[in-house]
């Protein structure tokens, strides 16, 4: 009886550790997945965090970033503690998996959380950064991030077009005479923000605060998503982890 109680925990064993490979593996790859979320987060449209005043939206692409990072080196060490049937690894391994956790978790409430005041921030603040800081100086971020705005979402002003006479800059000299940026014309040319005719310049119901806001909220779904789905998924590695902790025999001191 003995030893086939034996042959049958050793088994047990032996699908624990190969469960917890597979694990590991797809884990691995899912932490190759958040973190290129998160660079692509900062790195391809990183020039409209300038004309958001909270810093939550790039502080989730940088928590999930170093999550990802954490995931892949945790996957490799995993494997090791797994195959090794190492306790002192697993118990390594397990508190690391409880940090990435915590992380992606926190990255998905910090995003839930700009979800919810992403709208009023946005009408509050991106007509004043617009006609207050575009074309002024040591402010090259802002003005590139408006023009990349109204020329990719073909837009003109944060709710109108009419908001940049407003501008500093277009009630400047500087401006020589344009009404509005040549980024809000739909064929953009040098001084074609002289004409603000709607066959030459967009003017978009809601302006660019709708489009800004439903671009910022696509991209918050997606992190909120990745970073609570990876961290359900967490468990069930943990879960994995405690069962071959407590299969494996206690090691010599």
């Amino acid at each position: 009886m003995g030893a086939y109680d034996e042959k049958k925990e050793t088994c047990g064993t032996v699908c624990l550790k190969y469960l917890l490979f597979t694990f590991n593996f797809l884990f691995w790859l899912a932490g190759g997945v958040v973190m290129a979320v998160g660079i692509w987060t900062l790195t391809e449209k990183s020039d409209y965090i300038s004309l958001l005043s909270s810093r939550i939206y790039a502080v989730s692409a940088y928590i999930l970033i170093l999550a990802g990072v954490i995931v892949m080196v945790t996957g490799v060490l995993g494997c090791c503690a797994t195959f090794k049937e190492r306790k002192q690894l697993l118990r390594v391994y397990f508190v690391l998996l409880l940090c990435i956790f915590l992380l992606e978790i926190l990255a998905g409430v910090l995003a839930y959380i700009y979800y919810q005041q992403l709208s009023e921030e946005l009408k509050n603040n991106l007509k004043n950064t617009m006609v207050q800081h575009y074309h002024q100086p040591n402010q090259d971020h802002v003005t590139k991030a408006v023009d990349k705005l109204q020329q990719e979402f073909k837009c003109c002003g944060s709710k109108n077009f009419s908001e940049w006479r407003e501008s500093l800059w277009i009630r400047s000299n500087e401006a020589t005479g344009r009404k509005v940026p040549d980024s809000c014309c739909k064929t953009p040319t040098e001084y074609c923000g002289k004409r603000d005719h709607p066959s030459n310049i967009y003017k978009v119901e809601g302006g660019c605060i709708t489009k800004l806001e439903n671009f910022i909220l696509a991209h918050l779904k997606i992190i909120g998503a990745v970073g609570v789905g990876i961290a359900s998924v967490q468990i069930v590695g943990m879960i994995f982890t405690c069962c071959l902790y407590r299969n494996l025999k206690a090691e010599p001191y």
